[in-house]
């Protein structure tokens, strides 16, 4: 008996939304700590809101992907 092969392309789009997760924390990160130190502030403030930007603009990413899916198969 033959497998079919399976199809990796919804493997293939959470692969590239958790790069992207990680690239985008890790960027955002360091721009928050030259920021930092560039306005000289006493509490790194910045290197923790510009990361949280960066994930709640990938959960409103996951929320339209997921309901627009649920759209277009009805």
């Amino acid at each position: 008996m033959e497998k079919k092969p399976k199809n990796n392309k919804l493997l293939t789009q959470y692969l590239s939304f958790a790069w992207q997760l990680i690239a985008g924390i890790a960027i955002f990160v360091y721009l928050g700590m030259l920021a930092d130190e560039w306005i000289k502030t006493k509490t790194p403030l910045l290197i923790w809101v510009f990361p949280l930007l960066v994930i709640i603009g990938m959960m409103i990413k996951v929320i339209r992907d997921t309901t627009n899916k649920k759209d277009d198969e009805a």
